[in-house]
């Protein structure tokens, strides 16, 4: 099966995708309505225009570091998971996606990095819970928002995975507890992107390490974006031999593009015998 994740509520339709994935709440803090006939996407943790307005809400490392883009390998700004308001506004967000698609995509869920987040919501949060260990409170923190979210999607529930299969480290880096998160959603989506894939060993790499990982289906999300016809099919082909499915990212027209090339090329390659 074959989705496209996009921003675009047109490109839903497009008989080539069997599915549609419809962003709602992105990094940058961009909101607009769900949709009926998609899986509404919500970023909850990532937020650029949150993290500028309210800077007070931006997780913090031991050194009082904040989790912001301008610092080296952070791509957006993240908020953190225990801002009570910010939680619960987008609980809210998850709810009002599910009453016009019951299927819900939480992305960007998680603590930004391994040292985050040492605010005073979380240094007395810890101090006050059960927990001796950190990084395990930190997994308990995410998982129970994970299950709150589930609890308002009564449809299927995809979670987004940062990409790397390595054992421990989406435990350490975000809080995600692979093992207890298999038994809240119903799927995991890991994008690997790309911005050519002209190669696509390490695809295989990756993929094939999320098998080993996790005990809940997963599908591949491919970059579309700019990439040759040929090389997102070459892709889209590793990717399906691991994942349940394929999404393709953020340009509907190339994704199309590249599934008619391969339904060309499958008719192309019928093969008939005598009187057919």
């Amino acid at each position: 099966m074959y989705g496209v994740v996009t921003r675009n509520a047109e490109e839903l339709d497009w008989p080539e995708f069997d599915r549609g994935f419809y962003e709602v709440k992105d990094v940058t803090g961009r909101h607009v309505d769900p949709v009926e006939n998609a899986v509404n996407m919500v970023s909850c943790f990532g937020d650029n225009a949150t993290a500028g307005t309210d800077p007070e809400l931006v997780p913090v490392d031991d050194e009082g570091k904040k989790a912001t883009r301008d610092r080296p390998y952070f791509d957006w700004a993240y908020i953190c998971p225990l801002a009570e308001d910010y939680r619960n506004g987008v609980l809210t967000v998850v709810e009002t996606c599910a009453e016009l698609n019951e299927d819900v995509r939480l992305d960007d869920v998680g603590f930004p990095r391994a040292e985050y987040c040492h605010c005073e919501r979380c240094e007395a949060a810890f101090a006050e819970s059960e927990f001796d260990d950190w990084q395990a409170w930190r997994a308990d923190v995410i998982t129970e928002f994970v299950e709150e979210a589930v609890e308002r999607i009564p449809g299927k529930a995809y979670l987004t995975l940062y990409p790397d299969p390595y054992p421990g480290h989406l435990y350490e880096r975000a809080g995600l507890d692979l093992e207890a998160l298999s038994e809240v959603v119903d799927e995991f989506v890991v994008p690997l992107y790309d911005t050519a894939y002209e190669t696509t060993y390490w695809i295989e790499t990756i993929a094939s390490g999320f098998e080993d990982a996790l005990s809940a289906p997963f599908s591949v999300e491919l970059y579309a974006v700019n990439v040759d016809v040929e090389n997102l099919l070459h892709a889209a082909e590793v990717a399906e031999e691991y994942g349940e499915d394929v999404y393709f990212g953020y340009e509907a027209s190339n994704a199309r593009a590249a599934l008619r090339r391969r339904g060309a090329e499958e008719r192309d390659g019928k093969s008939f015998g005598p009187g057919e």
